[in-house]
């Protein structure tokens, strides 16, 4: 038997260990002590993070994150926790999570091995392969059609590091340059600068359908990827926020409220010009709601 000295000092360990594993790290501790959250956001990857006609940004992708700032601000038990929106590109999201200017990335990134060095992902939100768009009049329709041709992908992304693996491994012979933003990818096809934008598909079909003529264009069939995972970044190394993400977009995928928000961005007319996508459920998406899952691995999501 413990004697009454030994024993209070047993509890007091316990109570002292339970309190530190209690303790803030990382994200939360600097959201708590800032009582600010800065989420990132893109300019033109619609649906997923874009400018409306009022330059406000909106999006599916930041919707789920705004959900995940409401989990935050009730887990730290905040009266009021304010949002900022940063604005990213490819090339500076990566750096801008690292080195905590954002805390959370809402886009349209890709959650790969490569990039699970640098940075985490939550569960996946969307899954989409890598094709390109032409004008119709140019007659490509595979991708043996672009070789010598002039193809642009945006800076930054895995496309075009695919399209470039993809260019030597064929032995295409392709000019591929970079673009800063998907716009400015999209604005070189249509101007003739470019035969081909290399990109993800659902970004593709939203440039296409905002454009001014979308009969004029053509997306292909083939693709230079598997479908892939998209995933909200935020830093590595930080498990008390990622299992706070993790947890709060499982909820959300789970409930009755994630068909009502895919459905939104997906199959109703979006802002600023009132199109619509028109594009399903898919059903290994539909799967990857009912389990979610921060896999960087395609097959994973097959089955």
């Amino acid at each position: 038997m413990l004697k009454p000295f030994c024993l209070a000092a047993a509890i007091a360990a316990v109570v002292c260990s339970a309190g530190s594993a209690q303790e803030l790290a990382g994200t939360l501790k600097k959201i708590k002590e800032s009582g600010v959250i800065t989420i990132g956001h893109r300019d033109s990857s619609v649906p997923f993070s874009y400018l409306d006609d009022k330059q406000q940004p909106v999006g599916y992708a930041l919707e789920i994150c705004l959900k995940v700032a409401d989990a935050v601000k009730k887990e730290l038990k905040l009266d009021k926790l304010e949002v900022k929106l940063n604005p990213v590109t490819s090339a500076t999201r990566i750096p801008l999570i690292a080195n905590g200017t954002i805390d959370l990335e809402c886009g349209s990134t890709f959650n790969t091995p490569d990039r699970q060095k640098q940075v985490a992902f939550s569960n996946t939100y969307f899954l989409t392969s890598s094709k390109f768009v032409s004008k119709k009049s140019s007659n490509i329709n595979s991708i043996a059609d672009l070789k010598g041709k002039t193809v642009v992908s945006t800076s930054g992304t895995v496309n075009i590091k695919q399209v470039n693996e993809v260019n030597t491994a064929r032995q295409l012979g392709m000019n591929v340059l970079p673009a800063k933003d998907h716009a400015e990818a999209f604005l070189m096809v249509d101007t003739g600068r470019a035969a081909a934008f290399v990109m993800d598909d659902i970004l593709l079909a939203s440039l296409v359908a905002g454009s001014k003529d979308p009969s004029v264009y053509a997306i292909s069939t083939e693709a230079f990827s598997q479908p892939e995972p998209y995933a909200i970044m935020l830093r590595r190394e930080d498990p008390q926020f990622k299992q706070l993400v993790d947890q709060a977009t499982a909820d959300l995928y789970k409930s009755a409220e994630m068909p009502k928000l895919f459905d939104k961005w997906f199959n109703q007319p979006i802002p600023p010009r009132g199109i619509n996508l028109r594009v399903p459920l898919d059903p290994a998406l539909k799967r990857a709601f009912e389990k979610p899952s921060d896999s960087a691995d395609p097959a994973s999501y097959a089955s």
